[in-house]
């Protein structure tokens, strides 16, 4: 018989705990899933908080070039990290993503907008990025060029102003002088419209030889509307637009507009463009003072240095004989 007990059977021993960590009931793996640790000095990546805004980088990126962040993490200076490791940087995020990019690739599209690349370049400047604030203050002065004035025209407000600017230039100089105020008499039906067609044409050249010539306006002379052309510092030519026309009871001022003529002097001057001097060829073509046509082949040299055209148009004094019904025309 075998000496075994029969006895009741010893209850089953439980189960060893399972090693395997539960997985997180969300939609998306946790950080620890991805490895992810509070920064370290062995740590490859970085979890970046830029004012709110969440990066995650390499530290290769971040010490690739010498700038405040690779201060940061090469270890000379203190970083901060919060409980799930992220590194706090209390600065905005806009263009934070910008800065990395750069970091990344040596280049980076700028913003189209004047304010954000300037927004972008303070942020380069506070993390020492030297190769984007270039770039940053290039693409602005770029801009602040395409957006500056095609021509600059100075207001003449006094003689002694008026001769420092026709010295410090090595320009021709075409100068308009309109005051309509100098006028005491009343103007003719036109006159207005003239003296505007006037200043009309004087912005238009201004912008059209802008970068040959230089443009001056003048308020306070004696003149109502007249013209004034300068080569190499000395009055060239001038061309007077206004009339004194009397009627039977009363004087009037006419403002003429010889645009043809204005025209053709600004062409003139365009001749003492070079600083050697102009061309005789080219003055006496022109009817220029230097010209060796006509009378002035006896005139000496300084003669032809002083020597102005002065062309007043149609400036003429007319007398109404009522009786005859006839006018008759006395030119100065």
């Amino acid at each position: 018989m075998s000496a075994e007990a029969s006895g009741p059977a010893a209850p089953a021993a439980p189960a060893a705990p399972s090693l395997e960590a539960p997985k997180p009931s969300g939609l998306e793996p946790g950080p620890a899933a991805y490895g992810l640790k509070p920064l370290t000095p062995n740590s490859k990546y970085v979890k970046l908080n830029v004012g709110g805004s969440l990066h995650y980088t390499t530290l290769r990126t971040l010490t690739g070039q010498d700038t405040m962040l690779k201060a940061m993490f090469s270890g000379r200076v203190e970083v901060l990290t919060d409980a799930g490791g992220w590194v706090l940087i209390d600065r905005s995020g806009r263009h934070f993503g910008t800065i990395l990019n750069y970091l990344r690739d040596g280049s980076v599209p700028l913003p189209e907008s004047t304010r954000e690349l300037g927004e972008l370049l303070g942020e380069a400047r506070y993390y020492l990025v030297q190769g984007l604030i270039e770039d940053c203050q290039l693409a602005l002065q770029q801009k602040r060029e395409t957006l500056s004035p095609l021509c600059l025209i100075p207001t003449v407000t006094s003689p002694r102003e008026e001769q420092q600017l026709l010295a410090s230039t090595s320009k021709p100089v075409v100068k308009l002088l309109h005051n309509r105020s100098n006028n005491k008499y009343s103007y003719t039906s036109t006159s207005d419209d003239n003296l505007l067609k006037n200043i009309e044409l004087f912005d238009k050249l201004a912008l059209r030889f802008h970068g040959r010539l230089l443009f001056l306006k003048d308020v306070l002379g004696d003149e109502i509307c007249c013209w004034s052309f300068y080569g190499q510092g000395r009055k060239i030519a001038e061309v007077c637009c206004t009339s004194i026309v009397y009627a039977t009871e009363k004087k009037q001022t006419k403002v003429e507009f010889p645009e043809a003529r204005i025209f053709e002097e600004t062409l003139n001057i365009l001749i003492y463009e070079t600083p050697r001097g102009p061309d005789p060829a080219l003055l006496e073509a022109t009817g220029g003072v230097a010209g060796a046509g006509g009378a002035g082949r006896g005139e000496d040299e300084e003669n032809r240095e002083h020597r102005v055209r002065r062309i007043h148009v149609r400036r003429h004094i007319t007398h109404d004989e009522r009786p005859h019904g006839q006018q008759i025309v006395f030119k100065d």
